[in-house]
């Protein structure tokens, strides 16, 4: 049991659209152990993101709980939760969501304030994640100087630098060009490789889908291992 990060059971979202519910999860049961990588492939708009915010916790399930690390983050106060997410969970999106004005090194960082850690501490564990994904030489970059793939090189190094248990990647490479997804690719499972993380990814791209260990495909809002 200790070594199960993530289980869902009989997990449901719905949104209320006028008169209208709309089905997006339907009873999905879903587990993971450390270490272990995993993709969820599916039609567009099948819910593949909405299931991944809802174990991120970053958004509520209608129905059913999931716990991550053994905590049941559906019930979770929303102080608790954000705390929670900061120590426990990395994220990367299709959209790096990189702070404009911060620089690379700023922007790997920020994850390590937002649990109180010591600046210089933050920032060595910063520089060496972004050394190792090969932007040693582009610490003072903002990200308007960066190209699109060094932008998602600082994503995958801020969402590691509190050595998170889970990282949750939400097409990865989905806004990238080929040779810039490979790079990214590569660099995330190696990143999380090298720390040790459970890794769950959402994407369109069957190639990157077969590289985890473990496939599944959600359609219709239920979701099946390949």
């Amino acid at each position: 049991m200790n070594d199960v990060i993530v289980r869902c059971r009989g997990l449901h979202r719905s949104f209320e659209s006028g008169t209208e519910r709309l089905e997006i999860l339907k009873s999905v049961d879903l587990e993971l152990k450390k270490g272990e990588r995993a993709s969820i492939t599916g039609p567009s708009g099948c819910g593949k993101s909405t299931l991944l915010s809802i174990l991120g916790g970053l958004d509520r399930p209608s129905g059913g709980f999931v716990q991550v690390g053994g905590q049941d983050i559906s019930i979770a106060d929303e102080h608790s939760l954000s705390g929670f997410r900061a120590r426990y969970i990395g994220f990367v999106f299709q959209f790096h969501y990189l702070l404009k004005d911060f620089t690379a090194l700023e922007n790997a960082m920020l994850p390590a304030f937002m649990v109180g850690g010591d600046r210089k501490a933050a920032e060595d564990k910063a520089r060496t994640l972004l050394e190792a994904v090969g932007l040693g030489d582009r610490l003072n970059h903002i990200p308007v100087k960066l190209s699109g793939g060094e932008r998602q090189r600082v994503a995958i190094a801020r969402a590691l630098v509190n050595d998170p248990e889970l990282i949750l990647a939400d097409e990865p490479t989905g806004n990238l060009d080929e040779a810039s997804s490979l790079v990214v690719e590569d660099l995330l499972f190696a990143m999380v490789e090298r720390c040790g993380s459970t890794l769950l990814l959402v994407t369109h791209d069957q190639h990157l889908a077969g590289r985890a260990g473990r496939r599944f495909i959600l359609s219709e809002g239920r979701i099946k291992e390949a």
